[in-house]
């Protein structure tokens, strides 16, 4: 954190940046980017982009079901990614650059691989039985609820040897934890206290809000808006989610969460989390003692119009506490990429504005920096096991392909053959190639950067919408301490006057085309179609 934002945290002011390690960088030549590379390009995420924090998905030892989020040790390196030593190393380096490194934390299943599922399943009597979920069967032997995984098939798996079911809301291979005993508690927040002691500032919670589930575990309700097309074993997707998350008592968890990370102050807690903005909001707590950012992906789920984006932006900012920091997501290794999403490059160019000065933390997926698509990826290719037990058109492989760094075979990622293909637009969609193009995307994303950094007002300043433009502009202004500027993005593929005249003249800092700056007069401007303007007032 820097000395002109004091009384603000370094997440509050800082850009994070999401790196899906399979996928960033292969050091090593087996296809699969590892720790070693993410060190290699350190250089690439500070000099270059400009970010101050890294998000590292999963890296810990894991059979790989679910690639890395069924993890067999919490406290450990799974070799196809390194070891502890070169974690270490990783930290060092990023922190002597400046960067803050967040780490995943799954806290509410493991591998059925690890050692306190090994001896959970021995017995009934073992005393890491109650360390999971485990119930007996109906009467007519079907599993104890009718709750659906979040993968397709039921929430349950039957053990034969111990005759009892067990939970699992994802694939069979990642039993849930039971929360509810305190020595699974206090085991899993030794784990943040392990990470913490090796430096790490800050821990992405995947799922929190499942943590806590009904004591009753009764039948969820079928949801009357289920679409009718679901796939016949999507049970999860044909029901409300009533008891299986988002329970009260998963406050009182968080609660204790939040007092082990604060044994290390200035550690930032982000939680993965969905649903209703009234229940989402909760998870900062109601003084502010819970996690000091619940992911905020409303965004992502919006048609591309400036009026579904900016009551999207309103309804946060009125729902937030007073404590209450925004932050803003548009891609991760779960969705499909931003490009493909919102249309094409132009609007991509657009939500990059977006993302990048609005109030609050943003988070940038990897390779959205470059504009990358959907990667197409053969229904024999397919790997994640969304797609292969839902279809091809449910794979989140599209988002996870290797990131584009050369116009060189495997775009510079591996010498190997990588674990997923690599998008056919990597010779003219690298990192070298834009860099060395003035008005590339990348070369968008390093402006935009650069500005923030250089901007107080769009760091932390506050965020007011503006009322007086044409239908298809969300416009807005940030201001600190004197300084203002006006954020204007056309949502349309056609040109939009603005006319202004309070704001009087100003001047253009970031153009997203990149190909106009300096004085404007506010009173009578023209957006081009899909373009966004920052303007100095």
């Amino acid at each position: 954190m820097s000395n002109h934002d004091a009384g603000f945290h370094w997440w509050q002011t800082g850009v994070f940046y999401q790196i899906y390690p399979r996928s960033f960088q292969d050091s090593n030549g087996d296809g699969i980017g590892d720790l070693p590379g993410v060190l290699a390009r350190l250089d690439y995420l500070k000099e270059t982009l400009g970010v101050d924090a890294i998000w590292l998905s999963p890296f810990y030892p894991s059979p790989m079901a679910d690639f890395g989020y069924d993890i067999a040790d919490y406290c450990d390196v799974d070799p196809m990614f390194g070891d502890l030593a070169a974690f270490d190393r990783l930290v060092t380096e990023a922190h002597s650059r400046g960067i803050k490194v967040i780490v995943d934390y799954v806290p509410n299943h493991t591998s059925d691989r690890h050692a306190w599922f090994i001896e959970s399943r021995a017995s009934r009597d073992n005393p890491k039985r109650d360390w999971y979920i485990w119930r007996d069967p109906k009467p007519d032997g079907s599993p104890p609820n009718n709750w659906g995984g979040f993968f397709g098939g039921p929430a349950w798996t039957l053990d034969k040897a111990t005759g009892q079911y067990y939970l699992h809301q994802f694939v069979p291979e990642q039993p849930e934890l039971n929360w509810r005993n305190p020595e699974v508690v206090k085991a899993m927040l030794d784990v943040l206290r392990f990470w913490m002691a090796r430096g790490v500032d800050g821990f992405r919670m995947d799922v929190v809000g499942l943590l806590i589930k009904d004591a009753e575990l009764r039948d969820n309700p079928p949801n009357p808006n289920a679409p009718p097309d679901l796939p016949a074993n999507d049970i999860f997707g044909r029901q409300l989610h009533t008891y299986n998350e988002d329970q009260e008592e998963v406050h009182d968890l968080i609660r204790q969460i939040r007092q082990t990370l604060d044994e290390h102050p200035e550690t930032c807690g982000i939680g993965e989390l969905w649903g209703d903005l009234s229940r989402w909001v909760k998870y900062y707590g109601e003084n502010g003692d819970e996690l000091q950012l619940p992911f905020n992906f409303r965004l992502m789920g919006q048609p591309w119009t400036a009026e579904a984006m900016r009551r999207s932006v309103d309804d946060l900012e009125a729902a937030l506490p007073p404590f209450g920091w925004p932050n803003y997501v548009l891609g991760n290794h779960d969705q499909i990429r931003l490009a493909t999403r919102f249309g094409g490059q132009p609007q991509a160019r657009v939500a990059a504005m977006l993302l990048l000065t609005l109030r609050g933390t943003p988070t940038v997926y990897y390779g959205d920096e470059l504009g990358l698509e959907n990667g197409v990826i053969p229904p024999e290719k397919i790997q994640d096991p969304q797609g292969i037990n839902l279809g091809a058109h449910r794979t989140r492989d599209v988002s996870r392909t290797p990131m584009q760094w050369e116009n060189i075979p495997q775009a510079g990622f591996s010498s190997a053959e990588p674990w997923l293909p690599v998008s056919a637009d990597y010779a003219s969609r690298n990192v070298a190639t834009q860099l060395a193009d003035p008005g590339s995307m990348l070369n968008l994303y390093r402006r935009l950067l650069t500005t923030r950094r250089s901007m107080a007002a769009l760091r932390r300043g506050s965020y007011q919408p503006v009322d007086t433009v044409p239908a298809g502009v969300f416009a807005y202004l940030r201001a600190d301490a004197g300084e203002r500027v006006l954020v204007a993005l056309n949502f349309t593929g056609k040109p939009c006057r603005l006319s202004l005249p309070d704001l009087g003249q100003g001047r253009v800092v970031v153009a997203t085309h990149l190909t106009r700056d300096g004085a404007v007069d506010l009173g009578d401007m023209t957006l081009d179609a899909h373009e966004g303007l920052v303007i100095a007032l």
